[in-house]
C-alpha cells in the first residue's frame, strides 16, 4: 500500500509505477483505492453487465497492471458538486439516498461495500496495489477513515509512506505521521519514500538515518524529480500555469471551479509546439490560438463563474474571429443557448449562445464507451477532423438538441448507435465524447505527429522504480513483515 504524508504527495503516480513493476514479474496485479475524491473519472464495466465509473487514477492504474478495469478498483468515488456537497458512487452507479447522508453516517456503509471490493481483488490476483487518500494521519477523521489503516488492516498490506521533499518538511511529515499512528498501525510501514528530490542526494544525510533511528522504518527510495513521465496527475490542473514547448499552437482550456475530465488534455502537453495553459482570466485569453471548455460537473455554476470572471465575452471574440472555439461534454452545454433542468440537478441558466442548441438535464446519467466518427462536413480550423474516427467515453446527465427556433447547427459527429453527439457553427465545435486527443489518428490529422503510447509510458515508470528503490526493496514488500523487537 502507497499512503502519503499530505495530499499530492505522489501517491497516484508511485502507485501506477509500482502496478506495472509488478506485472513485469509475471504476477497478476490489480490495483485499488477505497475511496477517491475526483471529477476525473473513465466509464468501465461494473455489476450485472451494467458499465459504471471510477476515478481516472485507479483507470490508468489498471492499465499499467496489464489489467481490465472495473468498479471493485475504485468502489467509491465522491464527484465534488460544490464546497460542502459530492455525489457519491458507489461501485460504479450514483447512489442518491447516501449522497444526502451526513459524512460520519455513511463511511461504515461505505467501508462495507469497499471491503467486498478489496477481498474480491484479492482472491483474483497475486498482488494488489492499493493506494491511499490524503494522509492517514488525520487525527480527527481517523475513527471514520476507511480509504487509509483501515483498508492497510484489513489486507495486512506492507505500506510505504511517501512524502514530497520538494515542498520542504519531509522528515518532520514522515516522522510525525508515523508517531501520530497507533503502535499496531505503525507495524506495517515497511518503508519511507522521498518524492520529488532535486540535487545532491548524500545531502540527504543524516536525514535518513535519524529517521530510522528514530522509527525503525529505513527510507526505501529517494525518488527524483521527473516531470516528463507521460501520466496524467490525478488532479488535470497543475500549479504551472502552462506547459509544453514550442508556440506553434497555444492552446487554453478554461479552468473553471468544477470542472472534470482534465486528464483527457495530457496528450497536448506532451506534443512540441503545443503551449497549453489554464485560463482563469480574460489576460489568460489574450492571443491564444485554441479556446477549450472542458467537461464540468456543476455546469449551470461554472457558467455563473465564467461570466462573473467576464471570460463569456473573451470567447464570443475569440469565435467572432473566426478562431477555434472546443466545448466537451459540459463545455458543449455551455457553448448553447439554454440549460433547461427540471429535475434539480444543475440549474436552469442561459448559455453563451454560440451553438443554437438546447441541454435538458435528465435524472439518468448516461454512461457509455463510444465508437464515434467525424462526419464530411467538418469545416473552417476544423476541417482536420473531417472522416476521422475517434474512441472514447460519455457521463453526462444532458441532453442536447437543435434549437427550434434558430438556424440549424451542422451535425458532424455521430456515435456508434447513429445519434448525432457533435455540432459545429463557424468556428465553434461542440461534443460529448471525452477522450478525442486520446486517439493518434486525431492528433496526427490536428497537429501532424501521435504522443508517446501509454505502454510506454508504463514502462517507463517501471524502469525508474526498479532504479531508484533499494535492491530487493519491492520484492521485499510481497514477504510478511519480519517480527517486531520486543
Amino acid at each position: 500500500m502507497v499512503l502519503g504524508t499530505t495530499s499530492g504527495a505522489g501517491k497516484s503516480f508511485l502507485t501506477t509505477a509500482l502496478c506495472r513493476w509488478y506485472a513485469r514479474q509475471g504476477l497478476r496485479v490489480a490495483p485499488f483505492k477505497a475511496q477517491n475524491m475526483s471529477n476525473n473519472a473513465r466509464v468501465v464495466p461494473g455489476l450485472n453487465g451494467r458499465l459504471g465509473e471510477i476515478g481516472s487514477a485507479q483507470y490508468f492504474q489498471a492499465l499499467a497492471a496489464r489489467a481490465r478495469p472495473d468498479v471493485r478498483m475504485n468502489p467509491v468515488l465522491l464527484k465534488p458538486e460544490k464546497d460542502t456537497a459530492s455525489q457519491v458512487v458507489v461501485l460504479g452507479e450514483v447512489d442518491e439516498a447516501l449522497t444526502r447522508a451526513p459524512w460520519r453516517a455513511r463511511s461504515e456503509s461505505l467501508w462495507a461495500r469497499a471491503r467486498e471490493a478489496l477481498d474480491a481483488l484479492l482472491a483474483d490476483n497475486d498482488v494488489v496495489v492499493i493506494e491511499g487518500a490524503g494522509s492517514p494521519a488525520e487525527i480527527n477523521l481517523h475513527s471514520s477513515d476507511y480509504v487509509n489503516m483501515r483498508t492497510a488492516l484489513a489486507a495486512d498490506a506492507a505500506c510505504l509512506l511517501v512524502s514530497d521533499i520538494d515542498r520542504g518538511g519531509a522528515f518532520a511529515h514522515l516522522f510525525g505521521t508515523h508517531q501520530l499512528l497507533p503502535a499496531h498501525e505503525r507495524a506495517l510501514i515497511r518503508g519511507f519514500v522521498l518524492n520529488r528530490f532535486r540535487g545532491d542526494a548524500s545531502l540527504l544525510a543524516p536525514g535518513p538515518e535519524m529517521l530510522q533511528s528514530l522509527t525503525g522504518v529505513p527510507t526505501v527510495a529517494t525518488l527524483p524529480m521527473w516531470r516528463g513521465h507521460g501520466l496524467p496527475e490525478e488532479d488535470g490542473v497543475f500549479d504551472d500555469r502552462s506547459t509544453g514547448s514550442g508556440s506553434r499552437c497555444r492552446v487554453a482550456v478554461v479552468a473553471y471551479p468544477r470542472l472534470s475530465n482534465l486528464d483527457e488534455f495530457q496528450p497536448l502537453r506532451q506534443l512540441d509546439g503545443v503551449r497549453l495553459q489554464w485560463a482563469r482570466t480574460p489576460a489568460d485569453l489574450v492571443d491564444v490560438d485554441w479556446i477549450i471548455l472542458p467537461g464540468s460537473k456543476a455546469v449551470a455554476a461554472d457558467l455563473a463563474w465564467l461570466r462573473e470572471q467576464r471570460l463569456d465575452r473573451c470567447i464570443s471574440d475569440h469565435a467572432a474571429a473566426g478562431r477555434p472555439v472546443l466545448g466537451i461534454c459540459g463545455g458543449l452545454q455551455m457553448l448553447g443557448e439554454a440549460l433547461i433542468d427540471p429535475h434539480g440537478l444543475d440549474g436552469n441558466a442561459p448559455g453563451l449562445g454560440l451553438l443554437p442548441l438546447v441541454t435538458q438535464f435528465e435524472r439518468d446519467k448516461l454512461l457509455r464507451d463510444t465508437a464515434a466518427r467525424f462526419g464530411a462536413a467538418v469545416a473552417g480550423p476544423w476541417s482536420a477532423l473531417s472522416e476521422q474516427t475517434a474512441r472514447g467515453y460519455e457521463i453526462h446527465h444532458g441532453r442536447t438538441a437543435q434549437h427550434p427556433s434558430l438556424p440549424a447547427a451542422t451535425p458532424v459527429m455521430w456515435d456508434d448507435r447513429g445519434d448525432v453527439i457533435g455540432w459545429q457553427h463557424g468556428p465553434v465545435l461542440g461534443h460529448y465524447l471525452h477522450g478525442m486527443f486520446e486517439n493518434d489518428a486525431v492528433l496526427t490529422a490536428l497537429f501532424e505527429r501521435p504522443v508517446r503510447p501509454l505502454e510506454q509510458v508504463f514502462e517507463g515508470l517501471a524502469d525508474y522504480v526498479d532504479t531508484h528503490f533499494a535492491p530487493g526493496v519491492l520484492a521485499g514488500l510481497l514477504t510478511p513483515a519480519p517480527a517486531l523487537p520486543p
